[in-house]
């Protein structure tokens, strides 16, 4: 019987690695209508239910409150300003944020400059009206229809963006 080593062992089983040119991916209207955010999709883990992507918000826009539910958010600012209403710090370029599982806030967009920003997450964001109400469930399979969708109305090669 043949043994691998532990090199050879891991090799067998584990998902191949992948580099993703975000520059081939488009910009895609997070919301029916919008145009002020955009996500480009990086990764889909569909046994963990971890997704990333790139946001990007119009300078002076943002969204409505939402809260996290599946997990811790990490957050890696790559051009721009943004904030919660309902915290102190702001992120600009080279700013990393840390949100924990649950949190509700308010993302707003400061000065004149669009934001861009990697987001790593899990779960679902729920999107609050005005009196509490959820009013959208985005999670990774509303993003990967929402990118499915776009780059077939638009003629854009769908690059395999799931593990």
């Amino acid at each position: 019987m043949l043994k691998l080593d532990l090199n050879q062992f891991t090799e067998k089983f584990t998902l191949p690695d992948q580099a993703v040119d975000v520059n081939e991916i488009p910009w895609v209207p997070t919301f029916e209508g919008s145009d002020a955010v955009f996500f480009k999709p990086v990764r889909f883990d569909l046994n963990t239910g971890n997704w990333v992507h790139i946001s990007k918000f119009k300078a002076n826009k943002g969204n409505t409150r939402h809260r996290h539910t599946g997990g811790p958010v990490f957050a890696y600012t790559l051009q721009g300003r943004w904030r919660y209403l309902e915290r102190d710090w702001v992120a600009k370029a080279g700013t990393v944020v840390f949100e924990p599982p649950g949190d509700i806030h308010t993302l707003v967009v400061d000065g004149e400059e669009d934001m861009i920003t990697m987001f790593s997450l899990s779960g679902v964001l729920q999107y609050f009206d005005e009196h509490g109400n959820v009013t959208l469930n985005d999670d990774m399979f509303y993003r990967l229809k929402r990118y499915h969708d776009y780059c077939e109305q638009n003629n854009i090669p769908i690059k395999n963006l799931m593990y």
